[in-house]
């Protein structure tokens, strides 16, 4: 594949995220690479006479962003399935249903994607009763927008295998009815990973559901038809303006399809990095596949060398990890994935090998415990930029807050998360948390302000990709009561947490990040002027370019 051409873009408002040059209206690339940054006739002057020129017509250009918590593989494969974000209701979501089935007259298994937990209203859970009423003779499942609970109908639960219920794991759950039979609601993933099985859909949460390889590895069509898939992710990452993407699940199979891409075309159209998953399960001698990802793929490109885990659930399903009980459910205080100790081990073995460890992490107990993992690898291992992060922090106890910064913690969040954004409903979340919590919950400013590292993400296909609507949510987020904190941020503040920040996590803020001489030449390219638009418009902007190494990736 021949280097993308010199490329120019001029009349531009970018927003370099350079502390030493914050602004310019034109830049130059070539080889990949910023040349020059600085006025119009600065850079006509440098550019080559074939250079391809873009005139960006007053809108922002930024760094390219960085979607810095990511299901790529799954979520590329969902984008098929029907989508329920903002159902409501029984007879919409049969409406849906019927229709999306009708669609696919040969299809084994259909798959729905994003519901509410209130889909049916505050007071009605999902049953297999419901589904059995709008489609009972072919096997149907609905997945929640966390994708930490799914619903299926009978005849899906009869060929998967779990209408009697099965034995699970530590933190799920197969919900029983009084008539001995699941009810349909099953929770966690070793629940409801036995319908992907039986849909032959597996594949494609392999590095979330096991951490684990495809067996028999895929071949021939079937590898095509895996190539296609993530193809399809990365087309969708990159109309959305993103050039770096941070994997949260992972596994050999997906370095190896994005390997294949890019041997074949010659690039990948945005940088990639694919952690190896730790489960409960392994021994810590497993631990070694971790660092032999790391060693395989280590190129700006292509890379691993992190070790994501899952210490606890979600708060909507009960099994988040709380310090104190859900002002709810006052029995419980949820599940953990791991104990303390099986975790602290993990951590200081991750650690010793030199391998950057991302735990999902809901609960202010589950926070707790992961902090206290990294102080013992800390303790155990000796001083080191480490970067270590905690994924979702959806609520944290005021007593770890100011221990993000102490640690140097990474405290990766997510803007449409919070109830009351982007649609979500406030209920049943907020009663859940209780009333004394909401302070401390989704609380990025105030951990921002205590001197955490705080990089921006959607978690998609959990929430929808698109940077800009996760801007406006971190720009316009209300709060619960008058008396919470503030956690808004400002539009700078968010684009550095989509671009800076997201460097900082991936230890490249040497070489990406910012629009300087020298840095990559990955660059997002807007539609508007963003900071010409009030808060409550945002999402009007759209991507125009994106720019991958200098090459346009994608073009509106």
């Amino acid at each position: 594949m021949k280097p993308a051409p010199p490329l120019v873009i001029l009349n531009a408002s970018i927003l370099t995220m350079d502390p030493l040059h914050p602004r310019a209206e034109a830049l130059y690339c070539r080889e990949g690479r910023i040349v020059a940054v600085g006025s119009n006739a600065d850079v006509r002057a440098l550019a080559e006479p074939d250079a391809v020129v873009l005139s960006a017509e007053g809108a922002t250009v930024t760094p390219g962003f960085s979607e810095n918590h990511m299901h790529l593989f799954s979520g590329a494969a969902e984008l098929d399935h029907l989508q329920l974000a903002g159902v409501s209701g029984f007879q919409e979501l049969a409406a849906r249903a019927h229709a999306y089935a009708a669609g696919r007259p040969e299809q084994l298994f259909l798959f729905a994607q994003g519901a509410d937990y209130t889909l049916l209203g505050p007071d009605e859970r999902m049953t297999r009763h419901h589904l059995d009423r709008i489609l009972p003779d072919r096997a149907f499942a609905i997945f929640s927008h966390d994708h930490h609970t799914a619903w299926a109908n009978t005849k899906a639960l009869e060929l998967s295998g779990l209408i009697n219920g099965a034995e699970v794991g530590a933190g799920a759950e197969i919900m029983m009815g009084e008539d001995g039979l699941a009810t349909g609601e099953l929770r966690e993933m070793e629940a409801f990973d036995p319908l992907l099985v039986t849909a032959g859909a597996d594949r494609y949460r392999l590095g979330l559901s096991t951490g684990g390889e495809p067996d028999p590895y895929p071949a021939g069509a079937d590898f095509e038809t895996d190539i296609a898939v993530m193809r399809r992710g990365l087309e969708w990452c990159v109309r959305h303006g993103f050039t770096s993407l941070l994997l949260m699940d992972g596994n050999y199979h997906q370095l190896q399809l994005l390997a294949e891409i890019r041997r074949r075309d010659g690039f990948l159209p945005a940088r990639v990095r694919v952690p190896f998953h730790f489960k409960n399960f392994m021994a810590l001698a497993d631990m070694q596949k971790g660092s032999d990802m790391a060693a395989a793929y280590g190129d700006d490109e292509l890379s691993s060398g992190t070790v994501k885990m899952f210490y606890d659930g979600v708060l909507d399903a009960w099994t988040a990890l709380m310090v104190e009980p859900y002002a709810n459910k006052p029995e419980s205080i949820g599940d953990c994935l791991f104990t303390q100790e099986q975790f602290t081990a993990a951590a200081i073995e991750a650690d010793r090998r030199g391998l950057q460890i991302a735990v999902h992490a809901i609960g202010d107990g589950a926070v707790r415990a992961v902090l206290n993992g990294y102080e013992a690898a800390r303790k155990a291992n000796g001083l080191r930029d480490s970067r270590h992060r905690i994924e979702h922090i959806e609520v944290v106890h005021p007593d770890d807050i100011p221990r993000f910064a102490e640690l140097g913690v990474i405290a990766s969040m997510q803007p449409p998360h919070p109830p009351g954004a982007m649609g979500l409903p406030l209920e049943p979340t907020v009663s859940m948390i209780g009333r004394e919590r909401w302070p401390y919950a989704y609380a990025w400013r105030t951990l921002k302000d205590a001197g955490a590292h705080i990089p921006f993400a959607s978690d998609w296909p959990v929430s929808p990709i698109c940077p800009i609507r996760g801007m406006k949510a971190a720009i316009t987020r209300r709060k619960w009561a008058e008396t919470d904190p503030d956690q808004r941020f400002t539009l700078l503040e968010a684009i550095a947490a989509y671009t800076v920040e997201g460097a900082y996590a991936e230890f490249k803020e040497d070489r990406k990040g910012m629009i300087r001489p020298g840095y990559f030449a990955d660059l997002t390219v807007f539609s508007r002027d963003l900071e010409a638009m009030a808060p409550e418009t945002l999402d009007e902007a759209k991507v125009k370019w994106t720019i991958t190494g200098g090459r346009v990736v994608h073009a509106a």
